[in-house]
């Protein structure tokens, strides 16, 4: 979860973690519950990844990058079809007849978003932002991570300061939750 490097770095490599698990999930046969492990896991690390995104990538990519707003507009948008799927998934079983259809969707639309992301936004904004900026961003996505919350919440602002202010307290009610249920947890 908490990498080191500039922002770039860090988010690039919760790319990876998060197509590993897809790679497990897409390895196992449809209705295995090791399924529905790996898209908690998924989820965990999406919403975190989101919340830390929405709180400094894209306040940055609007400040630095020319049509930057735009960009980050779009980014945004992602992320809100991204957490409705995770949230209709998160009620359902491995072998819930809706859970192969969501997750096909969801790693679908979180696959074109990586790749939007890692082959457009992220070399825009290295391209415009100061490399000690980049530091700076890196640091406080790590930070933001760690009290993120680990459930999709759409309807939660995705914008500061709101954003800002409201995450650390559905983080913990999340963390909470997952500890008591064992969420995203194998055996």
């Amino acid at each position: 979860m908490g990498h080191g490097g500039n922002v770039i770095d860090e988010l690039t490599t919760d790319h990876r973690e998060v197509e590993e698990l897809f790679g497990r999930i897409e390895a196992l046969p449809s209705g295995h519950k090791d399924r529905k492990l790996y898209a908690d896991q998924a989820t965990i690390e999406l919403v975190r990844h989101s919340v830390a995104e929405e709180a400094y990538l894209y306040p940055a990519v609007r400040e630095h990058v020319p049509g930057g707003g735009a960009l980050a507009d779009k980014e945004l948008e992602d992320h809100a079809g991204a957490e409705r799927i995770m949230k209709e998934l998160e009620g359902r079983a491995a072998d819930d007849a809706e859970f192969d259809r969501l997750i096909g969707k969801l790693m679908s639309e979180i696959r074109e978003h990586l790749a939007d992301e890692e082959g457009n936004l992220f070399p825009r904004l290295r391209q415009a932002c100061p490399e000690d900026a980049l530091d700076e961003l890196g640091e406080k996505v790590r930070r933001a991570k760690k009290t993120a919350p680990t459930r999709p919440h759409p309807s939660a602002p995705d914008k500061p300061p709101m954003n800002k202010l409201l995450a650390p307290g559905a983080g913990m009610v999340d963390r909470v939750r997952d500890a008591l249920s064992g969420r995203g947890k194998s055996g």
